[in-house]
């Protein structure tokens, strides 16, 4: 403690936070890493290796690029460095090309870019309300959400190991999320619209940002009661948004627009022939709805109701990422997604517009958006519910009640995430971590809220203790049992539905939240 107090008098702390999750980092370089990594090789190679006019055509991989410009830029970026490791990575048919050299040099890649998340974090840290503080460091707000941001679990076994660059994005959001509490809304759009260009995925949050900016910067006052003063409105800041976002997709799109590249771009973007879920069902209500399938159509057979020989051949738990039908429910289509997404944020959009609550207002609409693209998205990959988790910490240092939403989320979101990680040696590091994690959120945030009602009741308590005896029979139980090869499938299946539960709960609880929450009523600019 005596420590902390020297670190707290140095202002040291938080470099002495970012320091040592780094060091963890290189700790993990020589972990399993996921076919994501040969994913980022190829990206490497094609951006380095071919014209600008074959970067979204070229397929010797099957791993083709699949983002937006930006990052494909990103990877170009990367690549000239990339050469002075081994320069054998950057030969489109070396497929599956993995040198020590190329281990390290991914790895690294991934550490340095997180230089961004760390200062988006430091930035976040300064718009959080001190009014809480306690006399110890550890106690403090702006402490234990650097914490819960920088040794984030989902975000060290996702890009750490399993192999991704989201801290680098996920710096982008925060750092405009920081920029728009610190009422500096241009710098907060042009981030917001350059991250767009780097990963398509943020769209999920776009209709937060456009209804937040239009409410609180193009129009510049309320009247008495929070609702929007109309004569206040500045169309010469709506034009200045308008340019932000136009001068971005142009310096993105611009060059396959005059390629007339645009239509196979965008093809690449939104893979729609790609299934309802991903090989492994995200925890959302999609996967609820196809573990009912999969039961009433095991019912079904059973009681010789079904025809085996017309059950789809395409199963969901095959491990492919292909179009199918359901077996006795009726199939989804992109089309239902989408309205299913879109009925979802309404009411968080509404809110936003009719019941103002400022930058936190803003946060909670973002993060509803996030979770209700989540629920009902069309081939939702598990790993986004960090676009959640990551926003939701913002708000969990704040209210009690916003703490018990972001660990149930947290705890819930984050196991969903174990099957990603399914090699024997990474197991005790995924469950060692994540007991660490945990056990710190909840121990911090109570102690925080120490003089307010638990943050848990007897059910949300009950619940989260089941992901104990979920994973003693997933990891040690079920490999022992004749089940293994009949219903190979059923680890995968319990994992989704039962953090599906979970996740679906905290977006109620917070939904419920922001519908009874009164507005902030303010005549001047929020």
């Amino acid at each position: 403690m005596a420590a902390l107090g020297v670190a707290t008098s140095g202002g040291n702390w938080f470099s002495a936070l970012a320091l040592g999750v780094t060091l963890l980092k290189c700790l993990l370089i020589p972990t399993y890493h996921s076919t994501d990594f040969e994913v980022h090789r190829n990206w490497l190679a094609i951006t380095h290796s071919l014209p600008v006019s074959q970067w979204y055509y070229e397929e010797t991989s099957e791993w083709t690029l699949d983002y937006p410009p930006f990052f494909a830029w990103f990877e170009y970026a990367l690549s000239h460095v990339a050469k002075y490791f081994d320069q054998e990575m950057l030969n489109v048919q070396n497929l599956n090309y993995a040198s020590s050299k190329t281990l390290l040099f991914q790895r690294f890649s991934v550490i340095f870019t997180d230089i961004l998340f760390v200062y988006a974090v430091h930035e976040c840290c300064k718009c959080i309300d001190g009014k809480k503080s306690g006399k110890e460091l550890t106690e403090k707000p702006k402490f234990i959400l650097s914490v819960l941001l920088l040794w984030n679990f989902g975000l060290l076994i996702v890009d750490h190991i399993h192999f991704q660059y989201n801290g680098f994005l996920m710096g982008l959001m925060l750092l405009s999320i920081a920029r728009l509490f610190q009422k500096r809304h241009m710098e907060g759009a042009l981030l917001f619209a350059v991250l767009l260009h780097f990963k398509h995925i943020y769209l999920y949050v776009a209709p937060a940002y456009g209804l937040y900016l239009l409410r609180s910067y193009c129009f510049t006052a309320n009247k008495p009661d929070g609702s929007v003063r109309w004569n206040s409105f500045s169309f010469f800041r709506l034009i200045s948004l308008g340019l932000i976002v136009f001068l971005v997709s142009a310096l993105s799109l611009g060059p396959f627009l005059a390629l007339s590249q645009l239509p196979q771009v965008f093809s690449r973007l939104f893979p729609f022939k790609r299934g309802l879920c991903h090989a492994y069902w995200a925890p959302n209500f999609w996967a609820l709805y196809n573990a009912l399938d999969k039961v009433l159509s095991v019912i079904g057979l059973k009681l010789k109701l079904l025809d085996p020989n017309k059950i789809p051949k395409a199963s969901m738990t095959s491990g492919l990422v292909q179009q199918f039908e359901h077996t006795v429910l009726p199939s989804v289509t992109p089309l239902v997604t989408l309205i299913c997404t879109l009925i979802a944020i309404l009411p968080s959009i509404f809110c936003l517009w009719f019941k103002p609550q400022g930058p936190k207002g803003f946060l909670r609409c973002l993060i509803l958006c996030a979770l209700s693209s989540f629920m009902f998205g069309w081939h939702v990959h598990e790993k986004a519910i960090l676009l959640a988790i990551l926003p939701m910490s913002l708000l969990s240092v704040g209210k009690a009640g916003d703490a018990s939403i972001f660990l149930i989320l947290t705890t819930t979101g984050h196991y969903s995430l174990f099957p990603l990680l399914f090699t024997a040696p990474e197991l005790p590091i995924k469950i060692l971590l994540m007991l660490l994690f945990t056990v710190y959120s909840i121990s911090s945030l109570k102690t925080l809220f120490r003089k307010e009602k638990p943050l848990f009741n007897w059910m949300e308590t009950f619940y989260l203790l089941g992901l104990g005896p979920l994973e003693v029979f997933c990891e040690f139980v079920f490999p022992f049992t004749s089940w293994k090869l009949k219903y190979s499938f059923l680890p995968l299946l319990l994992t989704s539905a039962y953090c599906a539960v979970g996740i679906t709960y905290a977006w109620f609880k917070l939904y419920v939240s922001v519908l009874t929450d009164p507005p902030v009523s303010k005549t001047k600019k929020q």
